[in-house]
């Protein structure tokens, strides 16, 4: 028996009751038509339909309160609170009140747009026949009318009140991104030009903390030093270290090749600045040898003997020197700030 009888055989089949004959099953693929339309209590009952629009407008301006109090927390709370929120336990103040504040202005506006569409616009079925991909003009003016009767039908137009909190919501969810903007940071104005390095700043070595005399500082050594009054625990260390890291090296004054370098050390004693002028990473091996200073990240090498200029690697200029003399009682201080911003270039270098 072939696949096609036996298929055949399986089909439902039904008895004729006036001939008694078999016949196949009605197509099971017929459609079936749109149920009836059923008509809401809106439809039906206007005090209804007001108490949606009441409801709508009360999700909208619900989401505008919410975007208030995001911006009202973003001024109010500190950066560093932390507080105890049951089950999450201790987070940021202000991280949560943001998420919390903006979470509630998105969610209410879509819950309005929910109930306003489930309880005020038009909900009857409409059945549209396949068509071809291209437009006829027919068409086009079907779409066009289509358009303007869903327009009709969403009450936007009657129902003022949605329109006008939805309009008040819409507009005030954005403010919620331009002040996230202000948390980028203030404006850096010029203070990626200048360290705390100043004309009588004295020189304090970084492992040991005390101020540094020429003769701490061996011929061919590598030191690195601070600013003095900068200390660990001071709030912005991070910040002010990584501009004000300083690499000092003891050279013959016969070795040294060039003249303002020259000018600006003690007694052989020049002092550059540490961060690599590529991407910011601290420069800290050094060869006796040759004079010559690497980065470790990605190799630049800079000569400490020849203003410390590039002589491999990606760095784009040489390290900034910190000109250096002695005060009163024997120990090393600046004479100024460094002439140019340290590290990676940025903007209009200088």
């Amino acid at each position: 028996m072939s696949s096609q009888e036996n298929s055949e055989e399986n089909l439902p089949t039904k008895q004729d009751p006036a001939h008694g004959a078999v016949a196949v099953a009605d197509d099971p693929f017929t459609d079936p038509g749109l149920p009836p339309h059923e008509a809401r209590q809106q439809d039906l009952d206007e005090r209804a339909a007001k108490r949606s629009e009441r409801t709508v407008a009360l999700f909208f301006t619900v989401s505008m309160l919410a975007t208030i109090g995001f911006i009202a927390c973003f001024v109010i709370f500190p950066v560093e609170k932390i507080i105890h929120v049951w089950p999450i336990g201790r987070v940021s103040a202000l991280n949560f009140s943001l998420g919390l504040t903006l979470a509630v202005a998105l969610f209410f506006i879509g819950a309005g747009a929910v109930h306003w569409a489930r309880t005020l616009m038009s909900d009857v079925e409409v059945a549209d026949e396949r068509h071809p991909i291209q437009a006829e003009p027919e068409v086009k003016a079907k779409v066009l009318a289509d358009f303007k009767q869903g327009a009709e039908e969403s009450v936007l137009g009657r129902r003022k009140l949605i329109r006008n909190t939805m309009f008040g919501a819409l507009a005030m969810v954005p403010l919620s991104g331009i002040v996230l903007l202000r948390d980028l940071g203030p404006l850096p104005e010029d203070k990626l030009r200048h360290t705390l390095w100043g004309k009588g700043k004295a020189l304090v070595n970084m492992n040991t903390g005390e101020p540094l005399r020429p003769e701490d500082i061996a011929v061919g050594s590598l030191t690195f030093a601070k600013p003095e009054g900068l200390e660990e625990h001071d709030h912005g260390f991070m910040n002010e270290i990584a501009k004000a890291a300083l690499m000092i090296v003891r050279l013959q004054p016969e070795d040294i090749k060039d003249k303002r370098e020259l000018d600006w050390s003690h007694e052989g004693i020049v002092a550059f600045s540490k961060i690599c002028t590529h991407v910011g990473c601290p420069v800290s091996l050094y060869e006796q040898q040759t004079h010559h200073a690497l980065c470790p990240c990605h190799q630049s090498t800079f000569d400490l003997s020849d203003g410390a200029r590039v002589i491999f690697g990606p760095a784009g200029h040489a390290l900034p020197q910190l000109r250096i003399g002695l005060n009163d009682e024997g120990y090393l201080e600046a004479l100024g700030d460094f002439d140019e911003p340290v590290g990676p270039a940025f903007w209009e270098r200088g």
